[in-house]
């Protein structure tokens, strides 16, 4: 099959990291909004896992579709109902409309995550696609830090409606660069309406796509109910201003930008599937420190710091590991890339939205809950990696 040429790389990781930005901007206002429109923590807590069941099923369609009607159009389409739903956050008034208009704002947005990733799956391969896959990876990581760094401090200035109103302004940016900027990358005689059906069948028969499925939605799962429990742990149990605890993120962030780096670096004289081992076992030696540490009776201040420290070391791991899950899952489906992409991503997606609802779930205010959930999480990975990944 013929190459296509590749957009810019800052094309990529502009349209690869909104989604991220738009999933935690608005994590610091959590408190303030369970106080606007009167429902308990939980509730709004909701507002980040049903985030992630509209993005399952936009990468599901937007990847579909792109298979047949071109990258291009279906990153434009995705965009336009991003904005739609990003201003419908911005006249919510009650929890289910809020709800309703995350569920459309992610539906759109997921256009940025599986397209980008289809482009790169089908214009590169080998070590290049393993290196291009984690600074990619590394974007991904930094991006849900700017969120809460850009969030907390417009919520602080200008209330929480102020954070939806700046994601309204992205979206009319993003449509503007990705029309002027964005070429079309699909191959003209591998355009064509993908049966659904087999390709499914292909992936369940395949129990080592659905292990890298599992290892990708779990660690996504701990990221993303890290930033959905953090805000009460921090801002409500620890007293930090909104503002002071968006700049905990780039901290965090920094281990997953860490990990992809140093994943990176291993890559070349260590097999992927080594790697990821690796990975797995640091997640799982952070979040039971994690769960020590939680455990111990140390000063306010002490216990912040040592359960920065021990995310830090979780989320170390995790940026180890899932370049190369993301890199390695989909080596085989090279002839239906776009459908493929779209099914998979559509179940690891889901996956991590009942991670991030687990966690809403089982929120009690207790700092214990976290650690514990996260150890469990991270014990089934390791051990699902350690039994079908050599």
């Amino acid at each position: 099959m013929k190459k296509q040429a590749v957009p810019s790389l800052l094309l990529m990781i502009v349209l690869v990291a909104f989604p991220q930005i738009s999933e935690t901007i608005y994590t610091p206002s959590l408190p303030d909004i369970a106080a606007a429109l009167d429902v308990a923590n939980s509730s709004v807590q909701l507002s980040l896992s049903i985030y992630f069941i509209g993005f399952a099923f936009g990468v599901f369609c937007w990847g579909w579709i792109s298979d047949f009607i071109g990258r291009r159009p279906a990153m434009l389409g995705g965009l336009i109902f991003y904005g739609i739903g990003s201003l419908l956050c911005f006249y919510a008034e009650t929890i289910p409309f809020l709800l309703a208009s995350r569920l459309l704002q992610a539906f759109g947005a997921a256009t940025g995550s599986i397209i980008t990733q289809t482009i790169l799956r089908e214009s590169v391969t080998g070590s290049q696609r393993h290196a291009m896959f984690a600074q990619i990876s590394a974007v991904i990581a930094f991006t849900p830090a700017i969120g809460p760094l850009i969030g907390g401090w417009v919520d602080q200035a200008l209330g929480f409606r102020a954070v939806f109103c700046v994601l309204v302004i992205m979206s009319i940016l993003l449509f503007i660069y990705a029309y002027c900027r964005l070429p079309e990358t699909t191959n003209p005689a591998t355009r064509q309406r993908t049966a659904i059906w087999p390709v499914v069948k292909r992936i369940f028969a395949s129990p080592i796509v659905l292990v890298y499925g599992l290892l990708i939605g779990g660690i996504n799962g701990v990221l993303f109910s890290y930033y959905a429990e953090a805000p009460f742990i921090f801002i409500e149990h620890f007293q930090l201003s909104p503002g002071l605890y968006g700049f905990l993120g780039i901290i965090v962030a920094l281990a997953s930008i860490i990990g992809a780096m140093i994943s990176k670096r291993l890559v070349i004289s260590h097999s992927p599937q080594k790697i990821i081992h690796v990975g797995c076992l640091v997640m799982l030696g952070g979040t039971l420190l994690l769960t020590i540490v939680c455990t111990l009776p140390l000063h306010a201040s002490m216990m912040a710091i040592g359960m920065l420290i021990t995310i830090f070391i979780t989320l170390l791991g995790s940026g180890i590991a899932l370049p190369n899950c993301l890199s390695l899952a989909l080596v085989d489906f090279q002839d239906v890339i776009g459908t493929a992409g779209a099914i998979f991503s559509l179940g690891y997606y889901l996956l991590v939205s009942a991670i991030t609802s687990g966690m809403s779930l089982l929120h009690n205010g207790s700092l214990l809950t976290m650690p514990l959930y996260f150890l469990g999480l991270s014990l089934i990975m390791w051990l699902c990696g350690r039994k079908f990944i050599r």
